[in-house]
């Protein structure tokens, strides 16, 4: 078994253990849709000159729905079809 399999094994056992979640921030959904948001912007300062106000515009404002959509969704959470919208909200950001 490679080292990274069982590295890959160690951190699902860990993120088992640890199932608080206090606040949205705690969600690996939004961290991860957070973390692509901040690349997605680092990538797109490379984009033309001439695309700035169009493509790369899109594309980040696009990047930064899906954490924000997470983090409203769990604000609203007790409110379950409010909830799922912006849940839903986030995955269209994705497409």
């Amino acid at each position: 078994m490679s080292r990274e399999v069982r590295s890959r094994e160690v951190e699902i056992q860990r993120s088992k253990e640890k199932a608080t979640v206090r606040t949205y921030r705690d969600l690996n959904v939004y961290q991860l849709s957070y973390k692509l948001a901040m690349e997605i912007f680092r990538i797109t300062k490379k984009f033309p000159k001439e695309e700035t106000y169009s493509l790369t515009t899109q594309i980040r404002k696009s990047s930064r729905s899906v954490p924000a959509n997470i983090g409203e969704g769990w604000a609203k959470r007790k409110y379950e079809n409010v909830f799922l919208r912006h849940l839903n909200d986030a995955n269209g950001s994705c497409e």
